[in-house]
């Protein structure tokens, strides 16, 4: 007896499943790059957002615990302590509008392969990411005191991932 690989149960090509893999990491990342707040701060939105693809693992849709499953098995489980590099994209507006569109493929694709409750699940699920990531550290005050807890460019970012989800 052969092992099937995770996607085959939902019905997903290596490809489809790739981009549903990948698109959590990808999400976090253009949350956190749009907008410029320094290493620490970063650091600060890559742990909350890992933690919240981490707790992916629990949701009770099959889907979503098995994405988050295969993908904190490849950039690392915050529970164990692990922690993402923290990268700083040359060209922020760029990486944002890839990942959108990334997103608006993702949400075809879950249209057309699964049930309401899965695609509903993972979209919810990636804009948890997001919001996570938006709201882990404050930008700009003096001494971690004050500053604005979401800027207007991660606002931006989290309403234009909602439009493209939800279209």
């Amino acid at each position: 007896m052969t092992d099937l690989p995770a996607y085959s149960e939902f019905g997903f090509t290596d490809e489809e499943w790739g981009l549903l893999v990948g698109l959590p990491h990808a999400v976090l990342t253009a949350a956190s790059a749009a907008e410029h707040d320094g290493s620490r701060r970063t650091r600060a939105e890559n742990a909350a957002g890992l933690e919240a693809i981490g707790a992916g693992r629990e949701s009770a849709s099959p889907l979503v615990a098995a994405v988050a499953g295969e993908l904190v098995s490849r950039v690392g489980d915050p529970e164990v302590g692990e922690e993402l590099p923290v990268i700083e994209p040359a060209d922020p507006a760029a990486l944002i509008k890839d990942v959108l569109g990334r997103a608006g493929a993702a949400s075809a694709l879950l249209a057309a392969k699964v049930d309401e409750g899965e695609a509903g699940a993972y979209k919810h699920w990636l804009l948890g990411v997001a919001e996570q990531v938006v709201t882990a550290a404050p930008t700009g005050g003096v001494l971690g005191i004050g500053g604005d807890v979401v800027t207007d460019s991660e606002r931006r970012f989290r309403d234009e991932l909602s439009h493209v989800l939800n279209d």
